[in-house]
């Protein structure tokens, strides 16, 4: 039994003696290739082997003999060890080369195309990891695209809607100014009633800023639907009778939510103002709101003959107003965007959908907990 201690004593001082300067170069090669290194382990894991069995050769006084053959049997081990771990080194080398070019499309802004020659179960990872990465990476761009469209669209259409207003509000107050306004009070009307548009327009483009910088703090509270529609359908029935157009809320159930009241007003204000001035004359805007499986379900129906379909997606969009809503009345076409951005404050979801001979917009909201 002492024997065998003191043979695995030697062998332990050999081979951590070989470990010992295995560490020192890996540590030294740390920023070299892995074939580097893994050359490096094999040439450790036999100079181990051969520092041990020369150790416990000295220690029993083995004959030359015998010490030339295990030292000749090492020998054959370490050139195979080392073969190999060369092969496997440069193998990985090549295929990290590979993923690493094919990394550098996406990033580059194109998408990534994980290389086709089979790699370890780690670089196989690595590459589904890339392609995840890549993917997310181009609808971002898609969305950062479709965002810097929407905001040209913006300026060029508020730069638009406010030059005339501004060119009408010089030409009115010149004529105050020399005197020469054949009625003074139509035209100090008409100032008042631009200047109330363009303050309702400022106020679209702050509460606008205030949502996409995140910056939109809402103080919800308990309160029902029903006395929530309530107040809007009456704030938005002077514009109705304007136009000829019938209010129906009939349909409102008295579901209870968590929401800033407030803001839950502008929503439904600018829903109803949407709907009312594109409902043709005696036509209906109803309103609606029921319980369903993802919480509760608000909506806006007219009947302005539908969206096309194409134009669809793009309804919520930021200065969106379709085709044949230029004219200043329309607005900026900032209150859908306004609506998408406080119902999703609220962690909801606002969508448009055509029905026959109208179109309706319909808002989700959670559920209020019991």
């Amino acid at each position: 039994m002492r024997d065998i201690l003191l043979i695995a004593l030697f062998a332990f001082l050999g081979a951590a003696a070989a470990g010992a300067l295995g560490a020192l170069a890996l540590c030294l090669l740390r920023r070299r290739s892995l074939t580097a290194s893994l050359a490096v382990v094999a040439s450790v894991a036999v100079g181990a082997m051969l520092a041990g069995t020369l150790a416990v050769a000295q220690a029993m006084f083995l004959s030359s003999h015998d010490l030339t053959v295990v030292t000749t049997v090492v020998a054959m081990a370490a050139v195979v060890s080392l073969a190999t771990a060369l092969l496997l080194g440069r193998w990985v080398v090549a295929r990290s080369r590979e993923l690493a070019l094919a990394a550098r499309s996406f990033g580059d802004g194109g998408a990534f195309a994980a290389p086709g020659v089979p790699a370890t179960a780690e670089l196989e990872e690595l590459s589904r990891e890339l392609a995840a990465t890549s993917a997310r990476l181009a609808e971002s761009r898609d969305r950062e695209r479709a965002l810097e469209a929407s905001r040209r669209e913006l300026v060029a259409w508020i730069s638009h809607d406010l030059r005339t207003p501004l060119a009408g509000l010089r030409a009115m107050s010149e004529a105050l100014e020399d005197g020469v306004a054949a009625d003074p009070d139509r035209y100090l009307r008409q100032i008042r009633s631009e200047v109330e548009r363009l303050n309702h327009m400022v106020g679209d483009l702050f509460e606008l800023s205030r949502i996409h910088v995140g910056a939109l703090v809402l103080t919800p509270s308990r309160m029902s639907l029903y006395d929530l529609v309530g107040g809007a359908l009456a704030g938005a029935d002077p514009l109705a009778r304007e136009h000829g157009v019938r209010l129906v809320g009939d349909r409102v159930e008295p579901v209870p939510v968590e929401v800033d009241g407030k803001e839950m007003s502008r929503v439904l204000g600018n829903l109803l103002v949407n709907a009312i001035r594109r409902a043709p004359a005696d036509g209906t805007v109803a309103v609606a709101a029921t319980r369903s499986a993802e919480g509760v379900v608000l909506s806006v129906t007219d009947g302005c003959g539908g969206i096309p379909e194409e134009d669809l997606p793009r309804v919520f969009d930021t200065g969106w107003r379709g085709t044949h809503a230029r004219t200043p009345p329309a607005g900026a076409g900032l209150g859908l965007a306004i609506v998408r951005g406080i119902v999703e404050a609220h962690h909801g979801r606002a969508a448009v959908r055509n029905i026959p001979g109208g179109c309706r917009f319909e808002v989700t909201l959670p559920a209020a907990g019991t």
